[in-house]
This record gives structure tokens, C-alpha cells and sequence, in this order.
């Protein structure tokens, strides 16, 4: 297993990131114990998660999973860097209550005392906001975080879903408080989405954030979606995203090229989006969400997989990013 820095600070992670999303909904516990075991021994110890993961009534349920495999021991928490995420409200559905959700001081403390709990340990490594709260100022959340990392319930702070400008300012504001401020950015980032390239991408550098790209088959659509509508299979994609994205001509023509090329080079597609981010100037590492231990297996060929200038330069073809910033916006 390949390993890098998180950014600019000194911890140690692994290139491709265990996603957690489908443990509870998708992939029951001893299955979930099982992937975590087989990542772990497979030499990656970045594990992704959130406090609503489990979704509708059963939010908190992935946390769960993994607290009780943390609980099993082997060094199993200790071997792991654990990040988790806060914003959602953690009703039920269509049971709001005020302060229960976004990045107010009162929630912020809230939740990292029930994400904890469930994840039965007594530290979370990465601590990221799940999206921007407009209505919270930036003062408020450093407040908050400084004082979760004096009591050593958190260790660093990361962002998801932030634009540019939003890392900027959440840096520039911690920066007044002598704060560390953010240290990771997760966006969405693949080869059929490169809008982070104009400004996120650029952002986090400049600030020395690591970027963790999710969605790295972008919903399925780069995991051999024709290929396995051909087969009678559909899309990797419990949403139907990628179906309705292959309904497009412009895409489909897309995907059909990408499949053809990696036909031709006898290359997994999936394991190739996968290597692509990996080649990506600031990434850290893309995030897997595998349901089964083979997906996982799947994935960690990627970290392994060296593409050709070649084939990168026809990649490029197929899916040509956006230009840098502030040229991208000239007509």
C-alpha cells in the first residue's frame, strides 16, 4: 500500500480511503467487520465516515458498525485513522428540532460526544463539516473546534462540499485565532466531473489542504456502466443516476469511448478512475465505497495501477477538464 501525508500536517495515510457509506443500508455488520479486517490488512488505514450514515431512522448505524469493530481490539482503532463528518440533522425524519443540526458551538459539541459513543472511542482523528453553514460565523466554529481539540476528543479538522472561496475563508479566520484551521477538503472529483479543478483544487493547495475526492466512478457511470448494461447488470448506482446519465448522447458517446480505449488496453474501468485521481495534482487519496470484499480487492489494484503517459493523454481526450482558473472563465 502506497501512503502520503494528510496535507500539511505530519500524519501518515493511506491512498485510497475505506468509505463507509454502504455499511448498515447495503452491507450488514459481519459482512462490514469483514471489509474493515481485509482493508486493514491490506496495508489502508484512512477510514471515511459520517454521523448520518445509516440514513432515515437508522442514522448513526455505520458509526455503530464500526465502533463494534473497533471493540473486537487487535489494535484495530489504534491502526486506524478515523474520520467522521457533522451537519445533518440526527432526527428521525421529519422530526426537526433547532440546534440539532449544522455547525452552531451547541451541536458541533453534541455531536462529537454521540459520534463517539458510537464509534466507542474516545478520539476522532479527522473531524470534517459535512457541508458550509452560511449562518454559523466562522469565530463560533473555531471556538468550538479549539476546545474539542484541547479536551482531545478531536485531533484535526477537515472540510466536504466547500467551495473555493469557503476554504478561504474558514482558513483565513482560524489563521486570526492562531488556529490550524482545515487540513482536508472531500469534493466531488473524477474524471466526468472536474469542476473542483477551477477553484477547490487550487484552494486546498494554496492552503495546504489534502484533497479526498468522493464519488470517484462518479455514481457508477465510470465503473463500466455500458458494459454492464450490455450484461443485463445496469449501473453500479442504487439511485438510478448513471442510467439516466447514459439516456444522453453526449455522455454516452463519452463512457463508450472510455470503455473502448480500456478494452483496447485491457484495463478495469473502475480500477483506472481510481488510478487517474491518484495522478491528480493534490490529491490525497480518492474514496472506495465497496459493499463486498471483492469491490474492495477491485479498488486496491488501483493503488498499484501505473497509467502511461499515453493513455493519460487519451483519457484526457475523452474527458477534458475545465482549464485552470482564471482562464477557464475567458470566452
Amino acid at each position: 500500500m502506497k501512503y502520503t501525508q494528510l496535507g500539511r500536517t505530519g500524519l501518515k495515510v493511506s491512498r485510497l480511503v475505506l468509505g463507509t457509506m454502504n455499511f448498515g443500508p447495503q452491507t450488514d455488520e459481519a459482512d462490514s467487520h469483514a471489509i474493515m479486517d481485509a482493508a486493514l490488512d491490506s496495508g489502508v488505514n484512512f477510514f471515511d465516515t459520517a454521523n448520518v450514515y445509516g440514513w432515515g431512522e437508522n442514522k448513526g448505524r455505520t458509526e455503530e458498525i464500526i465502533g463494534s469493530w473497533f471493540a473486537k481490539g487487535g489494535g484495530r482503532r489504534d491502526k486506524v485513522v478515523l474520520a467522521t463528518k457533522v451537519y445533518g440533522n440526527m432526527g428521525a425524519d421529519g422530526e426537526v428540532w433547532p440546534n440539532h443540526d449544522k455547525l452552531s458551538a451547541v451541536n458541533i459539541r453534541r455531536a462529537v460526544d454521540a459520534s463517539l459513543k458510537r464509534l466507542r472511542t474516545d478520539h476522532i482523528d479527522l473531524y470534517q463539516f459535512h457541508h458550509v453553514d452560511r449562518n454559523t460565523p466562522w469565530e463560533e466554529i473555531w471556538q468550538a473546534i479549539d476546545v474539542l481539540v484541547q479536551q482531545g476528543k478531536i485531533i484535526y479538522a477537515g472540510s466536504s462540499n466547500f467551495a473555493g472561496w469557503h476554504i478561504a475563508q474558514a482558513n483565513e479566520a482560524a489563521a486570526r485565532r492562531s488556529s490550524l484551521g482545515l487540513v482536508s477538503e472531500q469534493c466531488l472529483y473524477n474524471l466526468a466531473e472536474r469542476r473542483a479543478e477551477m477553484e477547490v483544487i487550487p484552494a486546498a493547495r494554496g492552503y495546504g489542504l489534502g484533497v479526498i475526492p468522493w464519488s470517484p466512478l462518479h455514481g457508477g457511470l465510470l465503473g463500466g456502466a455500458i458494459r454492464k448494461e450490455r450484461e443485463g447488470g445496469g449501473a453500479r448506482t442504487s439511485s438510478g443516476r448513471s442510467a439516466d446519465a447514459l439516456a444522453n448522447t453526449k455522455v454516452r458517446e463519452q463512457i463508450q469511448a472510455y470503455e473502448d480505449l480500456l478494452d483496447k488496453h485491457g484495463l478495469e474501468p473502475g480500477e483506472v478512475a481510481l488510478a487517474w485521481l491518484l495522478t491528480r495534482p493534490g490529491v490525497t487519496g480518492p474514496i472506495t465505497g465497496p459493499r463486498t470484499v471483492e469491490q474492495l480487492s477491485s479498488a486496491l489494484r488501483a493503488v498499484e495501477l501505473e497509467l502511461s503517459e499515453e493513455l493519460l493523454a487519451s483519457l484526457e481526450e475523452i474527458f477534458p477538464g475545465p482549464g485552470p482558473s482564471p482562464e477557464a472563465f475567458a470566452w
